[in-house]
């Protein structure tokens, strides 16, 4: 059992995660590519207070990233969309790993859409014949009511259940709407499309957690996968024994890390350098894992009632070196072109005196939301 102290384990992670990686990582759609293959999945979300969550995600990890990259490496096929925990972008190299949970759709699998054959087929032989399309390009009058969804044409919820199924890929988005078309159409030629094993899938799991978060326990690397978390630990301990993984012990907590972990602890971390991120980004994504390590106690707050909030609608948390040592509360005013400044919290009294580095990269967020910041 190897003892990591806080500081230890907040550099693991913060290296893993890549953060200050932006020298190492080309720019354009390899940038992008590089960014999903060492974060696994980038979070997609359609609240718009700042740009969006996927773009913030890679700006946070490229400073010179543009709308354009993600475009780009969609085009040539370096990534896919698909559901992680959420809908997201993955690193194309991976798709074989979302097979099983299409193949379980396939089968009859709970989804929110239940299955409607006579409506898939249609939906499929309209793609096949006219090419990609989006849920409007159907001319629909019959609805179903959906609890929970709302109402939804039923060529809509095809679309989606077959999408899930595996059966349709997300080809690319128009104004953000879903652009579909037949699977077979979509994927390179060349891309591993076979089923993994248990084994192998487990191991991935495993690994690609491992390779984004630097340590992590088996709850959290089987984060949101009903019944998974006693197989991950079993074969964690296999794999500690094998000497592939290792134990650790941070702050009373035992977690998992590659045997090979001292290098990121050691690598260079800038300690004035200051991260406005995402509140879906992958470094805080697991709220009480936030805590954990980095002692920060952070909550979305856009779910909570008006009344109920401690902070703000949309906060953004900022991080310095490996702390994080505040929230804002910002939204970009797109009409006024200007990034509206409704509260600044600093998580101690040593924290604020990074107030003016703070305001610079306040100005470089705004810069990035293509709005103006007046401190």
């Amino acid at each position: 059992m190897i003892k990591l102290s806080a500081e230890q384990a907040r550099r693991l992670v913060v290296n893993s995660q890549g953060v200050y990686a932006a020298a190492k990582l080309g720019t354009g759609a390899t940038a992008v590519a590089e960014i999903l293959k060492r974060l696994s999945y980038v979070q997609i979300d359609t609240i718009s207070v700042v740009e969006r969550a996927h773009h913030h995600v890679f700006w946070s990890r490229h400073p010179k990233y543009q709308h354009s990259w993600l475009d780009k490496a969609l085009e040539e096929k370096l990534a896919f969309e698909y559901w992680s925990h959420a809908a997201a972008y993955l690193p194309m190299r991976d798709y074989r790993y979302s097979l099983p949970k299409k193949r379980e759709l396939a089968g009859g699998g709970k989804h929110w859409f239940d299955k409607d054959p006579q409506q898939a087929k249609y939906v499929l032989d309209v793609i096949r014949e006219r090419g990609p399309m989006m849920a409007r390009d159907f001319k629909q009058a019959r609805s179903i009511k959906n609890p929970g969804w709302g109402d939804r044409k039923p060529a809509k919820q095809a679309l989606e259940r077959l999408f899930m199924e595996g059966e349709l890929m997300i080809a690319r988005r128009d104004n953000f709407q879903k652009v579909f078309d037949l699977t077979e159409r979509v994927l390179p030629s060349d891309i591993d499309n076979s089923l993994p094993s248990n084994g192998e899938f487990l191991d991935y799991l495993i690994f690609r957690c491992l390779d984004a978060q630097g340590i992590a326990t088996a709850a959290q690397i089987a984060y949101l996968r009903k019944g998974m978390a006693a197989k991950v630990q079993q074969r964690c301990l296999v794999l500690c024994a094998q000497g592939h993984l290792k134990e650790a012990r941070v702050n009373n907590q035992t977690y998992f890390l590659k045997a090979s972990f001292e290098a990121l602890i050691s690598q260079r971390i800038p300690k004035t350098s200051i991260k406005i991120l995402s509140p879906f980004d992958n470094l805080l994504i697991q709220r009480q894992r936030a805590s954990d390590i980095f002692d920060f106690d952070y909550q979305i707050e856009c779910y909570v009632p008006a009344p109920k909030r401690q902070y703000g609608y949309f906060v953004l948390p900022i991080l310095q070196g490996t702390r994080f040592i505040g929230r804002v509360d910002a939204r970009a005013d797109r009409k006024r072109k200007v990034l509206e400044l409704n509260g600044l919290w600093f998580e101690s009294d040593r924290a604020k005196s990074a107030k003016d580095e703070v305001v610079n990269a306040l100005e470089k967020f705004a810069d990035f939301n293509q709005v103006e910041f007046q401190a």
